[in-house]
């Protein structure tokens, strides 16, 4: 089925001619051919640089490879040329061919007679193999076609799009007679078969067209979702035109127009990727996408880039793509499968229930009580037996999108039932979601339509902004609800004991609802929330309690994973901004709902121990009271105390325990917990000072992470050896602590995880601390060095170098943070910089954000002391020059980061 307008420029006209001398030799008819094939191609992607329509392109394609396999056919098939059929199917069945698109052909053969032809069937394939055309061929009579297509959904599909090239009509006729859902996949059969095919193919694609490398056929929106109300339309209504539909009543013309316009848009993206790969390619990778957008002509604006605007193009469309299929398979549904004389149930003045599924009770409700268009979702939430939404009402609400305006929103009827919606017990994101679908949500809150489809040009945010949104406050809902405990107990716990859970609900919604405005999107969201709340009936104190959220969204995120939550002073601080245990909890929430929404590889059980000992500890700190902070050598005393039980449990008492403690510093009790030290006191009990560096690994349970202590005399460059070591194994390591002993010696503790997150398999942790002892012992340290290649997306990426310092005085300690491509390696780099100009690395955090490596290192010079601002100058040149070695530095603006 064929969705295409008629080219207002013209159809494509071939410029070759493919016929040849009468006695042409075969050398010279294969030259020709390969030249009328290229010349063509090269006029065609020209066509496609200067503007020519692609859908055009798409026919003239087809044309041209019709018009060689007739050709090339006529000359190499011998007697098959008056017997047998060449048939065109699937896709170029349809006529429509892009550069790299597969060409699917069938030779049809007579029931009768057919045997002996297989040397020029061959010689066929061979001849257009050698041309450069790439075929999927098969050979079959009429009855085989018949009996495979009896058998398998896809081989009838690929079957009714079938398309005679040349040789004998009647054949084609009597296998399109044989396969006609009189005889086989009847309507209701072929419709059941096709949608249940739909179902898988976008759970491939975590049934999002949102992901940020989709796939332009196959993923929700993309074109096969088209060819899928195509195939169903053609076997239930015997049409093979869109155009067809709209008179049949099923497609209105507007419908048409939206189908028409995104099938072009997609072709001209698919079409377009494939001239940059020279190959089939459907999938809109990130090495492709800056170019794709430079080749549709879109530009870097103010706030947006190019690649952002034409991808937030392609969400959109795929969107819109989307609801039609969703419209239309509805209504096929209705036509093919259900009772057209079922009696509804009549619901209220406005809906009714009719096989299950809610409709209007009258094509005039939204004209009617505009406040239907609100109305519907909430009687989708009270009445969970309802299927869904009846695609006659789909489409009335789409053409009554109008009726959403300054007035309606205003309207205190609406306000009220979009808060019901809100605080509905089952059902809220779901329709919230179909609020999106259906473009109703964009419209009730004019800055939510604004990151609808808007994406981020980086790989840590993995989905647009709008199905990240909604994904955190699917998030908080499943917190809220009792049944998902099992998946986070203490969030839920905390999520449960919030006395109005909307409060976590709008924050959620507009926590990013800012983004691409350019400037602070925390603050201009927070602005947007408050007003929002208080024009929906919340308190003045709940309105600023979500603005307070929605301007603090990252605050808590960053401090765990960027600043030393060992320091009492960072938990005060923390604590004072927080103020209270209730904006704790709501922050504390949100935070790991925003997370898990951003990226699914992001969270994991260090994360998470990470953010519950940040909230455990300014919990504790606000119980205190900010008046009264916790004193340093009362922590002390306490890590010590519980760390001396520990070790009598395990039996690590004495004098050789007391003999580790005299060389402990009060930064060593300040930075480690309990567990640890009575780890490494025992460690270091039975180990002789003279036995060369000490490595050890054990896995922490409750982290998720492996925890490597490495105890060596004094080297400055001991990080780059260790983090080479550990970064050329593959393993990701989230935290450095190195802490010098009072005897000369270092204890340095890496917190590890596996590449993609997980814990490291205990069978590995030998292999790793022989390696680490290797590394250690080599003379050279040029002898230690990552060669492992960075991952394919992260080449897609120009991240410049940015770095910056701050003061931790309390510490005595300069902080440099540290922003640049995350590469193989890194940490090498930079602790051979930190060993030439001798800072010593006390404590680092590492986090890699997409792309974009993210650390946090606590530094001091060789004398323990702050860094001057001369040693920070030669410091951040050696940097920058070391993290750019090899590499384009061209950097991409961004106007703001962070989840």
């Amino acid at each position: 089925m064929s969705a295409t307008a008629p080219d207002t420029r013209g159809s494509w006209q071939l410029q070759v001619d493919l016929a040849g001398a009468p006695q042409e030799s075969p050398a010279a008819r294969l030259q020709r051919f390969r030249e009328a094939l290229a010349t063509e191609s090269a006029r065609m992607e020209q066509a496609f640089r200067d503007g020519v329509a692609v859908e055009a392109l798409v026919a003239g394609r087809a044309a041209l490879v019709d018009a060689v396999l007739v050709a090339a056919w006529q000359s190499s098939a011998g007697a098959l040329v008056d017997t047998a059929a060449l048939v065109a199917v699937g896709g170029y069945g349809r006529g429509e061919l892009h550069p790299g698109s597969d060409i699917d052909l069938m030779v049809l053969l007579p029931d009768t007679g057919s045997d002996g032809h297989e040397a020029d069937i061959g010689g066929f394939i061979t001849l257009l193999w050698d041309i450069g055309l790439e075929v999927g061929h098969s050979v079959r009579t009429v009855e085989q076609c018949a009996a495979e297509a009896g058998r398998d959904l896809s081989v009838v599909t690929t079957l009714m799009e079938a398309r005679r090239l040349c040789g004998p009509a009647s054949l084609v006729e009597a296998m399109l007679e044989r396969i006609d859902p009189r005889h086989m996949w009847d309507s209701a059969a072929f419709f059941r078969g096709k949608v249940q095919e739909q179902q898988t193919r976008h759970h491939r694609y975590h049934d999002t067209g949102y992901n940020l490398e989709p796939n332009v056929k196959g993923s929700p929106g993309g074109l096969r979702d088209i060819q899928v109300i195509g195939w169903v339309a053609q076997r239930h209504y015997g049409t093979r035109r869109f155009e067809d539909l709209v008179a049949l009543g099923v497609l209105s013309p507007g419908q048409l127009e939206i189908f028409r316009r995104g099938l072009a848009f997609l072709w001209k993206v698919r079409w377009g990727l494939h001239l940059l790969t020279g190959r089939r390619e459907d999938r809109l990778l990130f090495d492709h996408q800056v170019r794709l957008a430079k080749l549709l002509g879109y530009e870097d604006a103010s706030f947006t880039l190019a690649v952002e605007q034409m991808m937030q193009r392609y969400y959109r469309t795929v969107m819109e793509l989307s609801r039609l299929n969703e419209m239309l398979l509805q209504l096929f549904e209705e036509a093919i499968l259900q009772d057209p004389e079922a009696r509804p149930r009549i619901l209220n003045a406005n809906f009714q229930v009719r096989n299950g599924f809610l409709a209007v009770r009258d094509d005039e409700v939204f004209n009617r009580d505009p406040s239907a268009l609100m109305e519907i979702f909430l009687v989708l939430e009270q009445t969970p037996e309802i299927r869904g939404v009846a695609a006659q009402t789909i489409g009335l609400i789409k053409r009554s999108l109008h009726l959403i305006d300054e007035a309606f929103r205003q309207n205190p009827r609406n306000q009220r039932l979009f808060m019901e919606i809100l605080r509905a017990p089952q059902g809220v994101t779901r329709q919230l979601r179909r609020m999106n679908l259906y473009g109703v949500l964009g419209l009730y809150i004019p800055a939510f339509g604004r990151i609808v489809g808007r994406m981020q040009f980086d790989l840590f945010h993995v989905y647009t902004v709008d199905a990240h949104t909604l994904f955190v406050v699917e998030n908080l809902r499943r917190l809220a609800l009792p049944r998902f405990d099992h998946d986070h107990p203490e969030h839920s716990h905390i999520m449960q004991a919030l006395p109005k859970p909307e409060v976590a609900y709008l924050a959620g919604l507009f926590h990013d609802i800012a983004k691409g405005r350019g400037g602070d999107h925390s603050e201009l969201g927070a602005l947007d929330a408050e007003a929002f709340c208080l024009a929906h009936g919340l308190s003045p104190y709940d309105a600023r309690l979500v603005a307070w959220l929605v301007r603090q969204h990252l605050v808590l995120s960053l401090t765990a994973q960027k600043k030393d939550i060992s320091d009492p002073e960072v938990i005060a601080e923390f604590a004072r901004l927080v103020g209270d245990e209730t904006h704790l909890d709501h922050l504390y929430v949100l935070t790991v709902s925003d997370v898990r929404a951003t990226n699914p590889k992001l969270w994991n059980s260090w994360k998470a121990s990470l953010f519950h000992e940040l909230y455990q500890q300014t919990r504790r700190a606000l119980r205190r009271g900010l008046e009264n902070p916790i004193d340093v050598d009362q922590l002390i005393d306490e890590t010590q105390r519980e760390a001396r039980a520990l070790q009598r449990t395990a039996g690590v008492e004495g004098a050789a325990a007391e003999a580790v403690w005299a060389h402990f510093t009060r930064e060593y009790f300040l930075r480690h917990q309990p567990a640890e030290i009575a780890w490494h006191t025992g460690l270091l009990a039975a180990h002789a000072e003279d036995a060369g560096p000490l490595v050890a690994l054990k896995a922490e349970p409750v982290s998720g992470a492996t925890a490597v202590m490495v105890c060596s005399p004094y080297e400055l460059d001991s990080f780059a050896r260790v983090t080479a070591v550990l970064d050329e194994l593959g393993l990701n390591i989230v935290d450095a602590r190195i802490v010098p002993m009072a005897d000369g010696r270092s204890l340095d503790t890496y917190t590890v995880l596996g590449a993609d997150g997980s814990p490291i398999a205990e069978d590995f942790m030998d292999g790793i601390a022989t390696r680490l002892a290797r590394g250690l012992a080599a003379e050279d340290l040029s002898r230690v060095n990552v060669t492992r290649r960075p991952p394919r997306q992260v080449r897609a990426f120009n991240t410049p170098v940015e770095i910056r310092y701050a003061e931790d005085t309390g510490a005595g300690r300069t902080v440099l943070e540290l922003v640049a491509a995350d590469r193989p390696g890194l940490l090498y780099r930079v602790g051979r910089v930190f060993r030439r100009y001798r800072v010593d690395v006390r404590n680092a955090r590492i986090a890699t954000v997409g792309e974009r490596a993210e650390d946090v290192f606590y530094v001091t010079d060789r004398a323990g002391h702050p860094l001057s601002p001369a040693l920070k100058q030669e410091l951040t040149e050696a940097l920058t020059e070391a993290l750019t070695e090899g590499r384009d530095n061209s950097g991409r603006r961004r106007d703001e980061s962070g989840t």
